[in-house]
């Protein structure tokens, strides 16, 4: 039996465009930031964000590539270009041969912490100014919501 398409209604769709548009505008403008300011794309700064909240500041490939949303090709990757700038070594993991640790050097903490002032004042201009508290509420409301449906916790 066929699944009728629950098409949407002018106004979710009018929603959905918003939300697709602004999205993208915010992410690109952030990562446009970061790339003229602190000569690395969003991407790359989220990894340096990740491995400075970990223990140690160090987590497995693996770990780091689900914390950081990004697929372990695409993480490699950028790891590769993060290692040659001096900001990460990579270390094999003593527990699994297969695994390695991507381990935050102290270059790459202090590129993090020159880059993070900057970032914050252009989440801050971009996203919180615009909005009034209690919108900033229901962003963040809706935003767990969509995050918990999504990834099922």
């Amino acid at each position: 039996m066929a699944l009728m398409t629950r098409w949407l209604n002018p106004d979710e769709q009018q929603t959905w465009r918003s939300f697709l548009t602004a999205s993208r505008a915010l992410m690109e403008t952030l990562d446009r930031e970061l790339q003229r300011d602190a000569g690395m794309p969003h991407a790359y700064y989220e990894i340096l964000v990740r491995l400075s909240e970990a223990p140690r500041r160090r987590l497995r490939m693996s770990e780091l590539a689900e914390s950081s949303g990004s697929s372990r090709s695409r993480l490699s990757h950028a790891a590769a270009r993060l290692e040659a700038a001096g900001w990460i070594r990579r270390e094999e993991c003593p527990t699994d041969r297969r695994g390695q640790i991507a381990v935050l050097t102290d270059d790459g903490f202090a590129t993090l912490a020159a880059a993070a002032p900057g970032h914050v004042e252009g989440v801050r201009r971009h996203l919180f100014d615009a909005l009034s508290p209690a919108q900033v509420d229901q962003l963040r409301r809706i935003s767990e919501n969509l995050v918990a449906h999504l990834t099922g916790s």
